[in-house]
């Protein structure tokens, strides 16, 4: 029996030192095949001249990394591409067209809404442009100014355009010195360069095309903008009988008084054509009432339903003059010219309406005028009737009443009895 167990424990022992020597073997066996893989590139560079290899040997680092890289790298590429490809070329148009009218934050309603808004009328066949000059010192354009400072939602017109800048939403373009807008690449203006030269502090944000200013609304200068100078079309649409007005351009001045000196400087800051501001101003609500702070409108509807009054600078026309080149700088004159103006547009609104056929208009006046005849014939019948029996009445009431004796009359006697 003891040989038995004494037999069963070398089994044992035996069997554990097999399969521990063959764990080992395998440890040493994985190893030295890790170690080559390290130094492959520097054994490959000596065996390169005497053994030519139909593929370079590359090292291990780089032989793990790169089949992963050349995995994503086309897998990436081929997913921009059906993403190129899934966007149809209208609407790759359309999304150019309003990253450059700085519509491109908008809602689909919001560009829907703008763009029908914004669509010029087919079948113009008359129309007048002109320059106005909008004073906010009035009290009927006072809606535009305040309040100067925001508050809570309550802004005015040029912080509102202050903002949209500020944030890339807009674009503006250079006033040039004949008050003219152009819309161009070329006339785009940098809202940093204006930031600087008019000493406005700001902070700068974000990279390339995601460059935001952050500025305080205290630094704002919206209490120095008094005036606003806006491109005003009058048209007549001969397709729908149509005649209005629409806003075209809208561009604020900075009006600063010195006074030491006691002199006021005007500085037109910018031209903004107002389809891109259309969508951000029919949002932006402004009180119109100082007696019933209920009446509010957008600075939108205050624009197209012309709630506003300007005085007329300029018209276009071949000399490109302004009303002051043309009459002169007599404040009557001026004057004279603007009701002028003022008075051509109302003429040509009254005379757009045709009047009835002239035989039509002619037999109903002598008819008119034939029954006023009658009218006024028996009217006058009527009133001498009238007075022949009021005048009737009143001599029978006047008429004295026959008067009765008192005393009896004497009897009368009889001939026949007399006899």
């Amino acid at each position: 029996m003891k040989s038995l167990h004494i037999i069963g424990l070398v089994l044992v022992c035996m069997v554990c030192y097999s399969t521990g020597f063959s764990q080992n073997q395998n440890q040493s066996q994985v190893q030295p095949q890790a170690k080559p893989q390290t130094t492959s590139h520097a054994q490959a560079q000596p065996q390169t001249p005497n053994q030519p290899q139909t593929q370079p040997q590359t090292p291990s680092h780089i032989q793990a990394q790169s089949p992963a890289n050349q995995s994503q790298s086309p897998a990436n590429q081929n997913q921009t591409n059906q993403n190129q490809r899934r966007v149809p070329p209208r609407q790759r148009a359309e999304e150019a067209a309003a990253a450059a009218n700085g519509t491109s934050g908008l809602t689909e309603r919001a560009k829907i809404k703008n763009e029908e808004a914004s669509k010029a009328p087919a079948h113009v066949v008359w129309l007048r442009e002109m320059y106005r000059s909008i004073d906010l010192n009035k009290e009927s354009n006072a809606a535009l100014y305040y309040p100067v400072q925001p508050i809570g939602d309550r802004v005015n017109l040029f912080t509102t355009l202050f903002k949209l800048m500020a944030d890339g939403k807009i674009t503006a373009y250079n006033y040039l010195v004949g008050g003219q807008e152009v819309f161009t690449d070329e006339q785009k203006v940098n809202f940093e360069d204006i930031l600087k030269k008019y000493q406005v502090l700001y902070q700068k944000q974000g990279t390339g095309d995601n460059i935001h200013y952050i500025v305080d609304n205290n630094d704002i200068p919206s209490s120095e903008v008094l005036e606003y100078r806006i491109k005003e079309g009058w048209y007549f649409d001969a397709a729908t009988g149509t005649y209005k007005s629409h806003v075209i351009a809208i561009c604020p001045m900075l009006v600063q008084k010195d006074y030491n000196i006691g002199d006021t400087t005007r500085n037109a800051l910018f031209w903004i054509p107002y389809e891109n501001l259309r969508p951000y101003l029919s949002r932006t609500m402004i009180m119109t009432s100082n007696y019933n702070n209920v009446m509010t409108y957008s600075v939108d509807d205050f624009f197209s339903k012309g709630m506003y009054q300007g005085d007329i600078i300029k018209t276009v026309n071949l000399k490109d003059q302004s009303l002051a080149q043309q009459v002169g700088d007599d404040p009557e004159r001026l004057k004279l010219a603007q009701d002028s103006i003022e008075n051509q547009l109302k003429a040509f609104k009254e005379q757009l309406w045709v009047q009835d056929d002239t035989t039509k208009v002619v037999t109903a006046k002598s008819v008119k005028k034939g029954s006023s005849k009658a009218e006024g014939s028996k009217t006058t019948s009527n009133k001498a009737e009238n007075n022949k029996a009021a005048s009737a009445k009143k001599e029978k009431e006047e008429k004295p009443k026959a008067v009765k004796s008192s005393t009896p009359s004497t009897p009368t006697k009889s001939v026949r009895r007399t006899r």
